[in-house]
């Protein structure tokens, strides 16, 4: 599970920008820090930035190796989420990219222009649907025009591959909406395009899911196909399907084996390893269980198809890397809150029966990334709390990040235009400045470390993708926001010296997470539509919730000021007692299963738009030219050889820019057949 850029970072910095002392932004914003240029480029509505590596140069040369080969076994896995998104982004992109490359004519004409800004756009979004709303992107180009481009440069592009960028087909990678038919109207290449949701439900009842107690994740490496009228799971491994990727995965984790900093270490890369090998589930928990208790060393690392969000019926993991740092000071600092999970659960507003008795090792590090890959880059989480699967995380744990030095980049390259446009008055833009900073990183802390790992299911209740089905993933993010919502206001965080002043940092939560909710997050999504992605989902389920049930006691007002509108608080103590109520209902529902509250909640509070409003924040937005969505480039790792071919050091550089690392990376990890 993982806490989005946009969810943790705008919840007080708005929008992914940060509130740092700057004049109303009009232009991108180019930060330094001591000569460091955050920012990259901007186009569409994207923005690429750096980040560094602070400690890097530190590492011993083993533990440099070891960042290296899981690194590089993360990009090797590239083309699978390429080709997971949907089944002819790797034709498509092999074709454009080969066009850019070639083409020697006119480039000063808005054509050209219209086809390097869709590309970037496709290489961003690891296809050609939005990262985020899950769209088809929209080219600015004729399809005469790519015809002419590709005769130019003699590039192969035809059929459905070439139609579907132009036509309406495919026009959503992941469908989760109600009333419709969420397989077949999705994109996503985890089905072949003629299974149906029925089907799928159907075939996941007669899957053997492994005791009661300990269920595999079923599903979770494969695709479901038709093969002679019936279907069929297509494994994921190295004799199966991506096998040609899968195996250079394996060779650089057999390598990453070789330089590991412990047994423990060693051990798990290999259990990965196996895992890659025979694609078995069993393996995969087991796995799990011993990456859990690798605690030990300064490198770790998050690799496998992992989060199951781009899944309408949330079997299908999809493939991700993470390479990551330790960062010493600011983990110890926040393991405080792993130590008194305890505490959290006890004292909290969850029935008793849905309260664990015996919170298990959650543990909790601020990271440093070192490269990511696959479902985790250009865009990345700034927090992820894994394993998923329930019983492990009950039995054996969890460890849950903050990805340090991708906040500190957020943070670093934005200014407060937004901030100041959408929040009520003064008393609350001061409020976000002073503790927003701090707030994000704690709401994140709680949402993934006490959040994630709060609560529990009734005995025989299915698995949440089970019984709340299309609604799992909206509702377990909501909850776990809750839950952080609700301990942000609590004198606890302060007696446990994690903030100066509870009730100062609570306010400026509250309000960021209350203007996010009703106002900020419409800039993402176009007038007409509704709220679709699972974490703005939750966002508005929560906060409209709220809003509603508190409108007796005036605990939040909507003010329309100089025909603008705005969200104003008037009473935070019993807004916190609202979050307690609606974490209390969204805990029975998941303990319980209960389908229906989930829907009723969902679809009557979390999707649909007020569009006056809408229309509203989408013009009073105009001024500001900074893109809403971020993400990022990867440093570069470079090794250094001696005579014997031996790596004696490993060097840090940053890409000169967004195209020259997505034409590196499809030359160096390119491992699929587009055809």
């Amino acid at each position: 599970m993982r806490i989005s850029q946009f969810l943790g970072v705008a919840l007080a910095l708005t929008l992914a920008l940060s509130c740092k002392n700057e004049t109303e932004a009009d232009k991108p914003v180019v930060a330094k820090e001591q000569g460091f240029e955050y920012v990259v480029d901007q186009f569409a509505d994207l923005r690429i930035l750096r980040y560094q590596i602070p400690g890097f140069d530190e590492l011993s040369i083993k533990e440099k190796k070891l960042v290296y080969y899981l690194t590089q076994a993360g990009l090797a896995g590239r083309d699978i989420m390429w080709a997971q998104n949907y089944r002819h982004n790797l034709e498509i992109r092999e074709a454009l990219e080969n066009v850019y490359s070639s083409y020697k004519g006119d480039k000063s004409v808005l054509d050209w222009k219209e086809f390097e800004i869709y590309l970037k756009r496709v290489w961003f979004s690891n296809g050609i649907h939005h990262h985020y709303s899950n769209d088809k992107l929209k080219p600015g180009f004729t399809s005469e025009y790519l015809t002419y481009l590709l005769k130019e440069t003699d590039t192969e592009l035809s059929g459905d591959a070439f139609d579907v960028i132009f036509n309406d087909a495919d026009i959503k990678k992941v469908n989760k909406k109600k009333g419709v038919d969420n397989i077949a109207s999705s994109a996503i290449n985890f089905y072949d395009p003629d299974i149906t949701d029925a089907e799928v439900e159907a075939f996941y009842a007669k899957v053997d899911k492994g005791s009661e107690e300990e269920p595999i994740e079923v599903g979770l490496n494969t695709k479901l196909v038709r093969e002679n009228g019936k279907l069929v799971e297509k494994v994921y491994k190295a004799d199966g399907m991506y096998g040609e990727a899968i195996s250079e995965i394996i060779k650089w984790l057999e390598k990453a084996v070789e330089v590991a900093e412990n047994e423990q270490q060693a051990n798990t890369l290999k259990l990965l390893i196996s895992y890659y090998q025979t694609g078995s589930l069993d393996t995969w928990d087991e796995y799990a269980i011993s990456w859990v208790n690798s605690t030990e060393g300064n490198i770790d690392w998050i690799q496998g198809f992992v989060e199951v969000y781009n899944d309408p019926k949330g079997y299908k993991g999809s493939y991700e890397s993470i390479i990551q740092l330790k960062d010493f000071e600011m983990s110890r600092q926040m393991a405080v809150l792993s130590e008194n999970a305890q505490w959290f659960e006890d004292n909290s507003p969850l029935m008793e029966e849905h309260k664990k008795n015996n919170v298990v090792g959650v543990s909790y590090k601020t990271v440093i990334v070192a490269g990511e890959a696959g479902d985790a880059s250009p865009s990345t989480p700034i927090g992820v709390n894994l394993p998923n699967n329930n019983w492990i995380r009950v039995k054996h744990g969890s460890k849950s990040v903050s990805l340090g030095n991708i906040i500190d980049a957020y943070n670093n390259a934005g200014g407060s235009g937004r901030l100041r446009e959408f929040a009520h008055d003064e008393e609350e833009v001061a409020l976000e400045m002073a503790y927003g900073e701090i707030g994000d990183k704690l709401h994140t802390a709680l949402h993934e470390v006490v959040g994630h790992a709060s609560g529990q299911i009734n005995p025989g209740v299915g698995q949440p993708k089970e019984t709340l089905k299309n609604y799992r993933s909206t509702l377990e993010e909501g909850r776990a926001d809750l839950v952080a919502l609700y301990y942000l206001m609590d004198p606890k965080i302060q007696e446990l010296g994690l903030v100066d002043d509870y009730e100062k940092l609570g306010k400026a939560a509250y309000d960021g997470y209350i203007r996010n909710g009703l106002i900020s997050q419409l800039i993402r999504i176009e007038l007409g539509d509704d709220i679709e992605e699972d974490h703005m989902v939750n966002r508005q389920w929560v906060s409209a919730w709220a809003f509603e049930k508190g409108a007796a006691d005036k605990v939040i007002d909507k003010v329309v000021r100089d025909g603008k509108t705005y969200y104003n608080i008037n009473d935070y103590g019993k807004l916190r007692e609202l979050f307690g109520q609606l974490l209390r209902e969204t805990q029975r529902i998941k303990s319980e299963g209960d389908f229906q509250a989930a829907q009723d909640l969902v679809e009557g509070y979390g999707v649909k738009v007020d569009q006056a409003l809408h229309a509203e924040v989408l013009e009073r937005n105009a001024q500001f030219t900074a893109a809403p969505y971020s993400g990022f480039v990867n440093p570069v790792l470079e090794p250094v050889m001696n005579d014997a071919g031996e790596i004696t050091d490993v060097i840090l550089t940053q890409p000169e820019s967004f195209e020259a690392q997505m034409l590196e990376y499809a030359k160096r990890y390119s491992h699929l057949s587009s055809e």
